[in-house]
């Protein structure tokens, strides 16, 4: 487990959504796309709501743990990237319908890179984190939650490049 690889890839994916974010025009941002969608602004909602918690998880209670700290990770990956399957955000994290601010959201998410990039290089990630637990899979290692945060934003970048091409296309 190579820390410095890990942060590339978290800082690279969250800077990609921040561009994608920035990409859209004030009034692109607001509005929904097509029809049982959510506003590009309301994708970066939920990925600020969905990551914010994740650096006081991995600076939370920990454990050791008893069995390989990367054990769940191709499974987070095979279901985040698994961009055939709709999934339902849990109500805590589901964005509120709303018109928002590109700047405070991008500066939402430069907050959280650079507080969870702090706890990757400066924390055991082969510790159980005691105050986190991913549905199907339990509680999960620093490693596993970190792995889940950046698939879930490059879920969801995907999912504002669809927009963006929906966008181009009207």
């Amino acid at each position: 487990m190579n820390k410095n690889e890990i942060v590339k890839e978290l800082k690279s994916t969250i800077t990609e959504f921040q561009q994608l974010i920035s990409s859209f025009d004030e009034q692109q941002l607001n509005a929904v796309p097509f029809e049982g969608s959510w506003t590009p602004a309301q994708v970066a909602r939920h990925i600020c709501k969905a990551n914010s918690g994740f650096a006081e998880a991995l600076n939370g209670p920990v454990q050791d743990t008893d069995r390989a700290p990367d054990q769940s990770v191709k499974t987070i990956e095979r279901i985040m990237l698994d961009f055939t399957t709709k999934m339902n955000a849990p109500a805590f994290i589901l964005p509120e319908m709303k018109a928002y601010n590109k700047e405070r959201l991008i500066n939402t998410l430069e907050d959280i890179k650079v507080d969870v990039s702090k706890a990757v290089t400066d924390l055991d990630l082969t510790q159980t984190c005691l105050s986190f637990e991913l549905p199907g899979l339990g509680q999960v290692t620093r490693l596993e939650a970190v792995y889940f945060m950046i698939y879930h934003t490059q879920r969801h970048a995907h999912q504002l490049k669809n927009i963006k091409n929906k966008h181009a296309v009207n």
